[in-house]
């Protein structure tokens, strides 16, 4: 038996390291080239919405609610503005269903686009974090020089300077991932009553500074490459009719292979193809791939290599469109992108969500009521044959108003209900629970055995709002 090792090809070694880990496996620090040109310009435009999004959309209200929160502690969420409480636990599980399965979809068709145009990690990074990087230490060159320099005057205050302003930036962020979790009104509170008083919010405001200004100081496309599950997970989605960042290897390799440039060489007759070998594309990557060996995990679609090839491309009077968004069948046999059988069914599954959620938003009703036995309580048998069950009772308003002249009412029995320490009518407050005891009482002939399904009304003056059910226990019969 041969035992000899099998060497990978000097151009196949990508397959089996990532280019941010140099052999010796330390960090290779990556200084991307500051991009330019036509799809940059569309990131920019889409990026400086999505911040603003993120920024404001705690401080929208809508109707009285904030425009969205995700308030774990105390368990309460608003999504564009409608409130979804524990009970409502089900629509914002739907909610998150729906999300996965549309960047599924999304992934399937059209690759890790997502990545490098909607998320967050991303934007910030290139939009945010690298723009401030490009402003203080210059470009690529500048940069890369400035990191084997020695630490003196120039280097410890554009170093400091970065690096103060990344600090300033991260503690911003986390001021405002933390509005999204505790709510706007109670942060704005916080800060007016000075941070010291609220120190258990305090400490976490803390490390979420120390977390966001790690992964954007020193970790950066790491997340990307490491943390984020979204780069293994696009080689399970994607297949030959996926659209993605992909360079045309037929067209730049030909017969021959890529070949520097030489003005006035004939490249078509020599069997060259159309790439010249620049590495522009590879100098321009965030994540420090050649993309010229195909689809990998670490790209993240943004375009950075498309714009820089395409400037090449037009400087040296060839064609645009060497690395473009095409599938692998595209590039191989010209195929225009077509709907699959795959895509299909998730868009079926995506729709019938949809419907579904937006049917049950509809049935959603603005108060949720509940009426449960008191633990440990049975029967008491009264006078007149009349046999009486103690109650709890809560109601749950969702809505930003106050729900006043409100009652509850025993519909399916004739019988009486009875609150305890209220006349009968009571407020449900804003966004706010209504909570309390009840007696029932029904007539012995009008029960079927041991336990009966009572049905209790909600009422707001006479117009019914909700209705709920419970248990009521009574004598054993035995006809």
């Amino acid at each position: 038996m041969n035992t000899s090792k099998v060497e990978t090809p000097e151009n196949e070694i990508f397959r089996d390291s990532i280019a941010t880990i140099t052999e010796e496996g330390k960090r290779a620090w990556v200084y991307p080239k500051k991009p330019s040109g036509k799809f940059y310009e569309y990131r920019k435009y889409v990026s400086y919405f999505l911040l603003a999004f993120l920024f404001l959309s705690p401080f929208i209200k809508v109707n009285g609610n904030q425009f969205l929160m995700f308030n774990i502690l105390e368990r309460r969420f608003n999504i564009f503005g409608f409130p979804f409480w524990p009970q409502d636990f089900h629509l914002f599980v739907i909610s998150m269903l729906i999300g996965v399965v549309f960047i599924t979809l999304f992934t399937v068709a059209f690759g890790r686009i997502f990545c490098g145009w909607i998320c967050p990690q991303t934007i910030f990074m290139e939009m945010v974090f690298r723009l401030i990087e490009y402003w203080i230490e210059g470009d690529r060159n500048k940069q890369r020089k400035l990191a084997r320099q020695k630490w003196d005057a120039e280097k410890i205050k554009k170093r400091g300077l970065k690096l103060l302003i990344f600090l300033i930036i991260s503690f911003l962020i986390a001021n405002v991932f933390l509005a999204y979790l505790i709510g706007s009104d109670k942060l704005i509170q916080y800060v007016t009553d000075g941070p010291f008083k609220h120190v258990s919010t305090l400490i976490p405001l803390v490390i979420f500074t120390g977390v966001f200004y790690f992964v954007f100081a020193w970790f950066r496309e790491q997340v990307c490459i490491i943390a984020c599950p979204y780069g293994r997970l696009q080689g399970v989605l994607l297949d030959t009719k996926s659209i993605v960042v992909a360079y045309d290897h037929k067209r730049g390799e030909g017969e021959a292979g890529r070949k520097k440039f030489r003005k006035n060489e004939d490249r078509a007759a020599l069997g060259h193809g159309d790439c010249i070998d620049c590495l522009q594309c590879v100098h321009v990557c965030p994540t420090g791939i050649d993309i010229r060996n195909g689809t990998q995990l670490e790209c993240v679609n943004c375009t950075a290599c498309i714009d820089e090839c395409d400037h090449i491309m037009e400087s040296i009077n060839l064609p645009k469109g060497l690395i473009r968004y095409a599938s692998e069948e595209n590039i191989e046999k010209k195929a225009k992108f077509r709907l699959t059988p795959r895509m299909k069914g998730y868009i079926a599954v995506l729709s019938i969500m949809i419907g579904l959620l937006i049917g049950m938003l509809f049935l959603r009703n603005d108060v949720e009521a509940n009426v449960l036995r008191l633990p440990g309580q049975l029967y008491e048998h009264k006078d007149n044959n009349i046999i009486s069950n103690v109650f709890t009772y809560k109601l749950v308003n969702k809505t930003s108003n106050d729900i006043e002249d409100v009652s509850l009412k025993l519909m399916s029995h004739k019988g009486e209900l009875k609150l305890v320490s209220t006349s009968g009518k009571f407020v449900v407050p804003s966004q706010g629970i209504a909570e309390g005891t009840l007696f029932i009482e029904i007539n012995n002939a009008a029960l079927s055995g041991d336990r009966n399904k009572i049905k209790i009304g909600v009422y707001k003056g006479d117009e019914l709002i909700e209705t709920t059910t419970a248990n009521f226990l009574g004598p054993r019969s035995y006809r």
